[in-house]
């Protein structure tokens, strides 16, 4: 056996430094996915585009948050009030200036509007009614009550962003108990926006690093009065973010080790538990960030804030990647005021997009953007949703720019689903604009490409349906009809009603158009916004009906489905969330009349895009 030399000590050293030169590029490649190394790349590339368009004639603004206490007729505002709002709203603030500042972002806030250094202008509102007339429901009635003291003080809340603190909690300090039931929730964008709050006896932001004394809410049980802080001004928090136009979101797994919990996801209950020890507290993301960097009231310019929403993706390619747990969409974006940011939520059915990870991408000169995309939910259905950030603080987020995937149960991408949508595009588009002729030559061209091949979906069956729909053949009623076997949405409703637009068969009212309900595209249906009723006459000659129910994706409403039969109940859901597709068989035997009814689940018919597929009936 040959003897081997020992190493000198040059080769030590060449290995040596051999292995820190491995290190160094594994380190340089996790640092390159850092979120920080994120930022710091596309905070600096997002503000260049922003600035070069707000800084030529910019429109200086003065606009300000504004606050409102607003307390039913039978109740006096809870003492001191004043005071502990004052705290919590410039707490708040300051947290999103930290965060701003902390993006790279400048040490950017809105302004309050204040009396004092440490007092905020709050206008005192007294209802038309007891306290026994309001309830969680009641945001509307509240804010109108609001406005003509607003309209006194001098601005339209039409055009601004207000937060309404309402006294509708009930404290026992000898129990320790608290409940409240007020609103609690937000809307607004660019313009203006709202935020309804509840205010209490407890709602004190310098409480937030207390662990003693413990309390018992109604909702959450006993907890320290700061954890009670955590929630109950992260809510405010949270809401206010809904009310500047912040979408739900949750952190990423890197974002969550580096930085916290977001605010627009579950941070609304992390809010400051830092300063108890308990956590990393609540931070924003980087798409929220990116949201927040051309709206009015952190540039404090109003330049093209009347301008409409109006950006285009083309040139769209998407791919998944070799680790086939990943995939990249490629595209071109044109504007007018530009597009500074790019980005995308990943979006798992179901969760009211709480669960929504994001993904962000900067348009280099000429429009073209790379987003790369990392699933890190369950397995399951999804979707990517992509918004446009235009420089006027401007978003263009339809829902056309939902593309649909799923992941296996070893986390594998799938993009059939999409794959098959590209396939219907030239249909769509035809379809979308009621041109005719476009539409029979793209059908026809697709017939061409298709011809012979098993597709699932059906491709053909759907794009011929949504051919169809721009000129559907006269529908009779069912009584009229001999087949066995009969699409419903073939029929003729005796009544037919939805909450939003008209009764439509066999597509969805808006850009999207196709019937899609849990990643599965369906060529035969029936769109029924919430509240919807479709009634069918079936003089007793009908003994089946089969199909499915359920929100069409892309729609992260809540619905109940109900079937009934001369007016008894047949069949009903639970409430139903995005992504459930829910199947039915029902027997009609001796039935003369058949609703299928949508309802809105209790909270309201935002975004409840009910939808029932294939629903076929049988004698």
């Amino acid at each position: 056996m040959m003897n081997r030399r020992p190493p000198g000590l040059f080769a030590i050293i060449v290995c040596f430094c051999s292995t820190l030169l491995g290190w160094a590029s594994i380190l340089q490649r996790l640092h390159a996915q850092s979120p920080q190394n994120l930022i710091d790349e596309q905070v600096p590339a997002a503000l260049h585009i922003r600035d070069a368009y707000l800084t030529s004639q910019p429109v200086p603004s003065q606009r300000r948050l504004h606050i409102v206490y607003w307390t039913p007729n039978d109740r006096e505002p809870i003492d001191g009030y004043q005071e502990r709002l004052s705290r919590v709203m410039l707490d708040i603030r300051e947290f999103y200036r930290t965060e701003m500042n902390r993006m790279g972002f400048g040490n950017r806030a809105f302004d309050l509007d204040l009396e004092s250094d440490e007092q905020v202008r709050i206008h005192l509102v007294k209802g038309n009614g007891p306290y026994a007339r309001y309830n969680v429901e009641s945001g509307s009635k509240i804010r109108r009550e609001c406005l003509p003291v607003l309209e006194a003080a001098g601005f339209d809340a039409n055009k601004e962003t207000i937060v309404i603190f309402c006294n509708m909690s009930n404290w026992d300090p000898v129990a320790k108990t608290m409940s409240q039931n007020s609103p609690y929730y937000a809307t607004g964008g660019l313009r203006n926006g709202t935020a309804w709050q509840v205010d209490s006896a407890l709602l004190d932001s310098s409480l937030l690093d207390q662990t003693e004394p413990k309390i018992t809410d109604g909702q959450y049980g006993k907890i320290s009065v700061g954890r009670y802080n955590s929630i109950f001004v992260g809510g405010v928090c949270h809401e206010l973010g809904h009310a500047l136009g912040l979408p739900h979101d949750k952190e990423r797994p890197d974002e969550a080790r580096a930085f916290g919990t977001s605010l627009m996801g579950s941070g609304n209950r992390t809010y400051g538990e830092d300063r108890r020890n308990e956590g990393r507290g609540s931070a924003l993301t980087l798409a929220d960030g990116l949201r927040l960097a051309a709206h009015p009231l952190f540039t404090h310019n109003e330049k093209g804030i009347d301008l409409p929403a109006s950006a285009k993706i083309q040139k769209i390619d998407i791919e998944v990647n070799k680790d086939k747990k990943s995939f990249t969409l490629r595209g071109n974006v044109v504007a007018d005021p530009p597009a500074y940011a790019i980005l995308g939520y990943l979006d798992p059915t179901g969760g009211s997009d709480y669960d929504a990870t994001t993904t962000t991408a900067i348009p280099d000169e000429n429009g073209n953007f790379v987003l790369p995309c990392r699933p890190s939910h369950q397995p399951g259905s999804a979707a990517l949703r992509i918004v446009v950030c235009q420089s006027n603080g401007g978003r263009i987020n339809d829902q056309s720019l939902s593309l649909p995937y799923t992941l296996n149960a070893e986390g594998h991408v799938d993009l059939e689903n999409y794959l098959s949508l590209l396939k219907l595009d030239d249909v769509i588009d035809a379809v979308r604009n009621q041109q005719a002729d476009a539409a029979a030559e793209a059908l026809s061209k697709l017939e061409r490409i298709l011809n012979g091949k098993t597709e699932i979906p059906p491709l053909l069956e759907v794009a011929r349906s949504l051919v169809r729909s721009m000129k559907p053949p006269p529908q009779k009623a069912l009584m009229l009809h001999d087949e066995d076997k009969i699409w419903l949405s073939d029929t003729q409703p005796s009544q037919a009603k939805v909450g939003w637009m008209q009764p439509m068969a066999d597509r969805l009212p808006n850009d999207s158009l196709v019937l899609s309900l849990g990643g599965q595209l369906f060529a035969h249906g029936l769109y029924a916004h919430a509240p919807s009723n479709y009634t069918y006459a079936l003089k007793g000659q009908w003994k089946r009906l089969t199909g499915n129910a359920g929100l069409a994706d892309g729609h992260d409403g809540t619905c109940v489905f109900v079937l009934r039969g001369d007016g008894k109940e047949l069949w009903r859901s639970e409430k139903t969330t995005q992504g459930q597709s829910i199947p039915f068989d029902i027997a009609l035997n001796g039935i003369d009349r058949l609703e299928l009814i949508v309802e809105d689940a209790g909270d309201g018919n935002g975004a409840d895009w009910g939808i029932w597929t294939d629903v076929q009936i049988q004698r």
